[in-house]
């Protein structure tokens, strides 16, 4: 089988640009993915569920229908897309993957019910649908102060555009405690992005992220 390598991160981490680095310096010798696929029928399902569509009356419920909607658009994508490639053994690298479910749902429930969240999700995704386990995962860690300040100037102040996660500070705080939750009892590779509250440079961030894949990648 192949080799998943996934970048994970709370929006504002800059998971977008590395992910454009590590094409520039894999090419044609990775798959590269992104989630969601807004493209697809399930895609548009979750960009009506973030523009509020459909609204979470019990947090308890909320973030199992959440996680299923997520779920669903990884599984279509796979098995549409990217499954030849990784049964080939052609390493996959994707930007979110089942991870964002136990960062951003996970992050709905009371803390004593994370252990049961995430035995329900990898159960869920990798056992019931058969989706690929990651061989490595990368979380790119962000202070809050400093990605709520990344998304403003990327949304030119205008906070109107931000989704129904990005624009909850006390909620977009509990995920960056959900994420390092799951770095540490699902064995993420963590790697910080800000220091002072200030961001790293883009390559100083790109180089210690290709110390990490490029054991999974010839180059």
């Amino acid at each position: 089988m192949g080799r998943l390598i996934v970048l994970e991160g709370l929006d504002g981490c800059g998971k977008s640009t590395q992910l454009e680095r590590l094409k520039s310096r894999y090419g044609d010798k990775a798959r590269f993915i992104s989630f969601p696929n807004y493209q697809s029928l399930s895609g548009q399902l979750i960009a009506k569920y973030l523009a509020g569509d459909f609204p979470e009356e019990d947090a308890a419920v909320g973030c199992y229908t959440a996680a299923s909607l997520y779920a669903v658009d990884r599984y279509v994508s796979y098995k549409t897309s990217w499954e030849d490639d990784y049964k080939s053994d052609k390493p996959i690298i994707a930007a979110r993957y089942t991870t964002s479910n136990a960062i951003y749902q996970m992050a709905k429930l009371p803390r004593r019910d994370w252990d049961g969240f995430i035995k329900w999700l990898c159960d869920h995704e990798y056992n019931k649908l058969g989706l690929p386990r990651p061989d490595l995962t990368i979380y790119l860690d962000m202070p809050t102060d400093t990605a709520q300040k990344l998304l403003s100037a990327r949304y030119g102040g205008n906070e109107g555009k931000k989704d129904i996660h990005e624009r909850d500070r006390a909620f977009f705080e509990n995920c960056r405690l959900a994420a390092m939750y799951s770095a540490q009892h699902m064995g993420w590779d963590i790697i910080s992005c800000a220091e002072g509250g200030e961001p790293l440079p883009i390559d100083i961030v790109g180089e210690k992220i290709a110390a990490l894949t490029d054991k999974f990648i010839d180059i």
